[in-house]
């Protein structure tokens, strides 16, 4: 079973064309992760905490309707969290977020489980980032890695996060028990401005790191595995706009990994840079799938060629 932890809340989005017809998504990038595992028939679980009120039961159904396990999900007191989404005329979303005492970021340790024999755990973006709740995540991730596979894609939402200096001392910890690493070329921009993906990336490889990815949208992906560094072309999209695209790459790529045994880590040891390329433009194609619809909508496995 693969495990994504962190936050599930609304997209409120507001199209370019009427934005008096906003529109509620159950959205949030882990979320959206575990919905595109689900949806492709991978054994998912995902950890999160969702609130007892009407948005929360939205959550719990939508996650629970693409075959996502939720054994693990909390019921929380607190008010489900919320993003309001603005689209541009080109499909370009823009995010402001309402999470102040909501339910998604109040973790404590007795809530995670301490031995869930999972095969990788997928993590980052708010839920690792905000407290109180990241720091709890955080060390229990530190204490599965040993034996787990840790997936991190930071995806960046610059407006909660405080501090560069802060956050980067942050990710810096996130990278030491991860093994595999997805992240947008926009977000490494922002966290270490000026700077080379490409070099970020290989120190991030001589560190330890098994596989990393980095998106460049339209331009495609670079890939780092077994000494190789790869281009893999993006797939064309017919853009509706790019709501949950980065997130379905994720959960298409952890899909991937785990149908060819490549995901564990003793299968992660052993993948190869053509293993590494083939993954990545499977993501591809199920993120491109994800831009031709509005929303965070991956797609089914039997909506696959």
């Amino acid at each position: 079973m693969i495990g994504v932890i962190g936050e599930a809340l609304i997209d409120l989005e507001v199209p370019a064309a009427d934005p008096r017809r906003p529109v509620a998504h159950p959205g949030g990038s882990p979320m959206n992760v575990a919905l595109t595992l689900g949806r492709l028939e991978s054994d998912v679980a995902f950890l999160g905490r969702l609130s007892s009120d009407a948005f929360g039961r939205l959550l719990r159904e939508h996650l629970a309707g693409s075959g996502v396990d939720l054994h693990w999900a909390v019921t929380a007191a607190e008010p489900s969290s919320l993003a309001i989404v603005s689209v541009g005329p080109e499909g370009g979303a823009e995010y402001s977020f309402h999470v102040n005492g909501t339910a998604d970021w109040q973790w404590t340790a007795g809530e995670l489980p301490a031995a869930p024999e999972l095969e990788a755990v997928h993590a980052g973006s708010l839920g690792l980032a905000l407290d109180p709740g990241g720091p709890v995540v955080e060390h229990w991730l530190d204490g599965l890695s040993g034996s787990t596979t840790v997936s991190l894609d930071p995806n960046v939402r610059s407006a909660l996060l405080g501090d560069r200096e802060s956050y980067r001392l942050r990710l810096t910890r996130w990278l030491d028990f991860s093994s595999i690493v997805k992240v947008s070329d926009e977000d490494l921009a922002w966290i270490w401005p000026g700077t080379d993906p490409a070099e970020l990336a290989r120190g991030w490889m001589r560190a330890g790191r098994k596989l990393v990815v980095v998106t460049r949208g339209a331009e495609g992906s670079l890939v780092w595995c077994a000494d190789e560094e790869i281009a893999v072309p993006a797939r064309p999209a017919r853009m509706a706009d790019t709501v949950g695209a980065g997130d379905s790459f994720s959960g298409a790529l952890l899909d991937w990994l785990g149908r060819a045994g490549r995901l564990a880590p003793e299968g992660l040891d052993r993948l190869s840079g053509a293993e590494a390329a083939a993954a990545v433009e499977f993501a591809s194609e199920v993120a491109a799938i994800t831009c031709s619809r509005a929303g965070a909508n991956p797609p089914r496995r039997s909506e696959l060629r």
